[in-house]
């Protein structure tokens, strides 16, 4: 039994030093408030902008849709929907822009998209991903409006 016990103890030992660790910085309120899981990840959904089919040479039309996208892109913003935006460089893979959508389901980001004057023209086309990232991407916003100084 002596020996059953000191075997047990043993493992235990192994076990728990080789096993996961807490943070000592933990923030249980913090976590709660950005609804992240024991590991300090939530869901999100990933949108790759593409260049759509609508290939319109009416500037007006064109220009007004591409106006009404970045006026979206600010009110996503402001009702804490759109976490992450920009544009991409030229690419071979017509891939325009992307965007991280605070939202836990394809479904909430496909009504989230169709606000989009530029993507409801169809002058860009959305592929959407679901992601698994940190619950605490959304407090980059914070420190990124204080570094931009020419605004769109």
């Amino acid at each position: 039994m002596k020996t059953l016990l000191t075997i047990l103890a043993l493992i235990t030992s192994v076990t728990l030093s080789f096993g996961q660790k807490t943070n000592p910085n933990y923030d249980s309120t913090f976590a709660a408030q950005l609804g992240a899981d024991d590991y300090g990840m939530k869901k999100y959904v990933f949108v790759i902008l593409k260049t759509g089919s609508n290939k319109s040479t009416d500037k007006d039309f064109r220009d007004s849709c591409f106006a009404g996208h970045m006026k979206n892109i600010t009110r996503l913003v402001e009702e804490g929907k759109l976490i992450v935006a920009g544009p991409m460089q030229k690419n071979g893979r017509s891939y325009r822009g992307i965007f991280i959508l605070d939202v836990p389901t394809l479904e909430e980001a496909d009504i989230l998209l169709e606000t989009d004057p530029a993507i409801k023209a169809e002058f860009l086309e959305p592929e959407l991903y679901m992601w698994y990232g940190s619950a605490a991407l959304p407090e980059y916003l914070e420190a990124s409006d204080k570094v931009w100084k020419i605004g769109f």
